[in-house]
C-alpha cells in the first residue's frame, strides 16, 4: 500500500504541474489510471499523451532507484 500511495503522490504532482488530473483508482497494490480530457467528452487528448509520457517517466525513475515488490499498475487511455 506504501508503495501505491508514493507512486500516486508523485503522479499528484506531475498532474498538477500539468494541470491535468488523471482519476487514480487505488485498492491496496493496485493502481489504476484512465487518462481522458474532460472537457472534450472524455477523448484522448494531446494532454493525455504528454501525461502518460510524464508517468512512464515516474515508473522508470523509481523501478531505477527502487525495488517496487509489491505494487501493481494499469494505465487506460480509452
Amino acid at each position: 500500500f506504501i508503495e501505491a500511495a508514493a507512486f500516486i503522490t508523485k503522479v499528484s504532482i506531475v498532474s498538477e504541474k500539468n494541470n491535468h488530473h488523471p482519476e487514480i483508482y487505488n485498492v491496496y497494490n493496485k493502481v489504476i489510471i484512465d487518462l481522458c480530457t474532460h472537457d472534450l467528452g472524455d477523448k484522448i487528448s494531446q494532454k493525455d499523451y504528454n501525461l502518460a509520457k510524464e508517468i512512464v517517466k515516474i515508473i522508470w525513475m523509481i523501478t531505477k532507484y527502487e525495488i517496487l515488490s509489491q505494487l501493481q499498475l494499469v494505465i487506460l487511455m480509452i
